[in-house]
C-alpha cells in the first residue's frame, strides 16, 4: 500500500497551479495526479465496492416484500378497473388481477432499486470536485499536506491506496476521506 496525501480544488487550473508548487519543493510528476469526482450518486462503481453501502438492509426480503405490495397493489387496481367497473365476466377479472399483479410487481421492484440507490447517495460524504493526490513518503507528507493547504486545498486528506503508473489506482469515490490531521493522529 502507497501513502497518499490529497486535496480537492474546484476547478482544473486551480489544481494544475498546486501540482506547480509541489514540482517545485521536489515532488516528480509520476507522484501527482489530478482527478475528477463527480457529484455523489454519480458514480461508475458497481455496488459491492460502496463500503458504506449495508446490503444486509436491502436483502432478498426487502425486495420480496416491495414486489408483493406493488403486486397485491396491482391486482386490486386491475379487478377494480376491469372488474367492478365494467362489470366484465369472472375470467377477465381474473386476467386483469393477474395483469395488475404483474405491472405492481415491475412497480414495486423499482421502488427497491430506488430506495437502494437512495441510500447509497444519502450514505456517500466525498464532495465532488478536482482531486489533486499525491504519492507520498512518511519523510516527504507533510510537505504535500502544507502545499495543499497553503494553496486553499479543500479536504486535505491522507489515504493507503495503490499507486500504479502515476494514479491513484484503487481511488473509490464512495469511501468517506480520512482528513490529514486526523489520519496523522491515529498513526501515532
Amino acid at each position: 500500500m502507497s501513502l497518499i496525501v490529497a486535496g480537492r480544488f474546484t476547478t482544473f487550473p486551480a489544481a494544475e497551479a498546486v501540482a506547480e508548487k509541489l514540482f517545485a519543493r521536489g515532488f516528480v510528476e509520476e507522484d501527482v495526479n489530478l482527478f475528477f469526482v463527480n457529484p455523489r450518486g454519480q458514480h461508475a462503481h458497481p455496488t459491492p465496492h460502496h463500503a458504506h453501502f449495508d446490503a444486509a438492509h436491502f436483502n432478498t426480503e426487502h425486495r420480496k416484500r416491495h414486489i408483493a405490495m406493488g403486486a397485491a397493489a396491482g391486482a386490486v387496481v386491475g379487478i377494480v378497473l376491469f372488474g367492478a367497473l365494467l362489470l366484465a365476466s369472472l375470467p377477465s377479472t381474473v386476467i386483469a388481477a393477474a395483469v395488475g399483479a404483474w405491472i405492481g410487481a415491475r412497480i414495486g421492484a423499482g421502488w427497491q432499486r430506488r430506495a437502494e440507490h437512495e441510500e447509497r447517495v444519502h450514505r456517500e460524504t466525498r464532495q465532488s470536485g478536482v482531486l489533486l493526490a499525491v504519492h507520498v513518503s512518511a519523510e516527504n507528507q507533510a510537505t504535500a499536506a502544507e502545499v495543499l493547504r497553503e494553496a486553499g486545498a479543500n479536504d486535505v486528506e491522507r489515504a493507503s491506496g495503490q499507486w500504479h503508473g502515476g494514479h491513484w489506482a484503487d481511488f473509490d469515490p464512495t469511501q468517506a476521506p480520512t482528513p490529514y490531521g486526523q489520519a496523522g493522529a491515529q498513526q501515532a
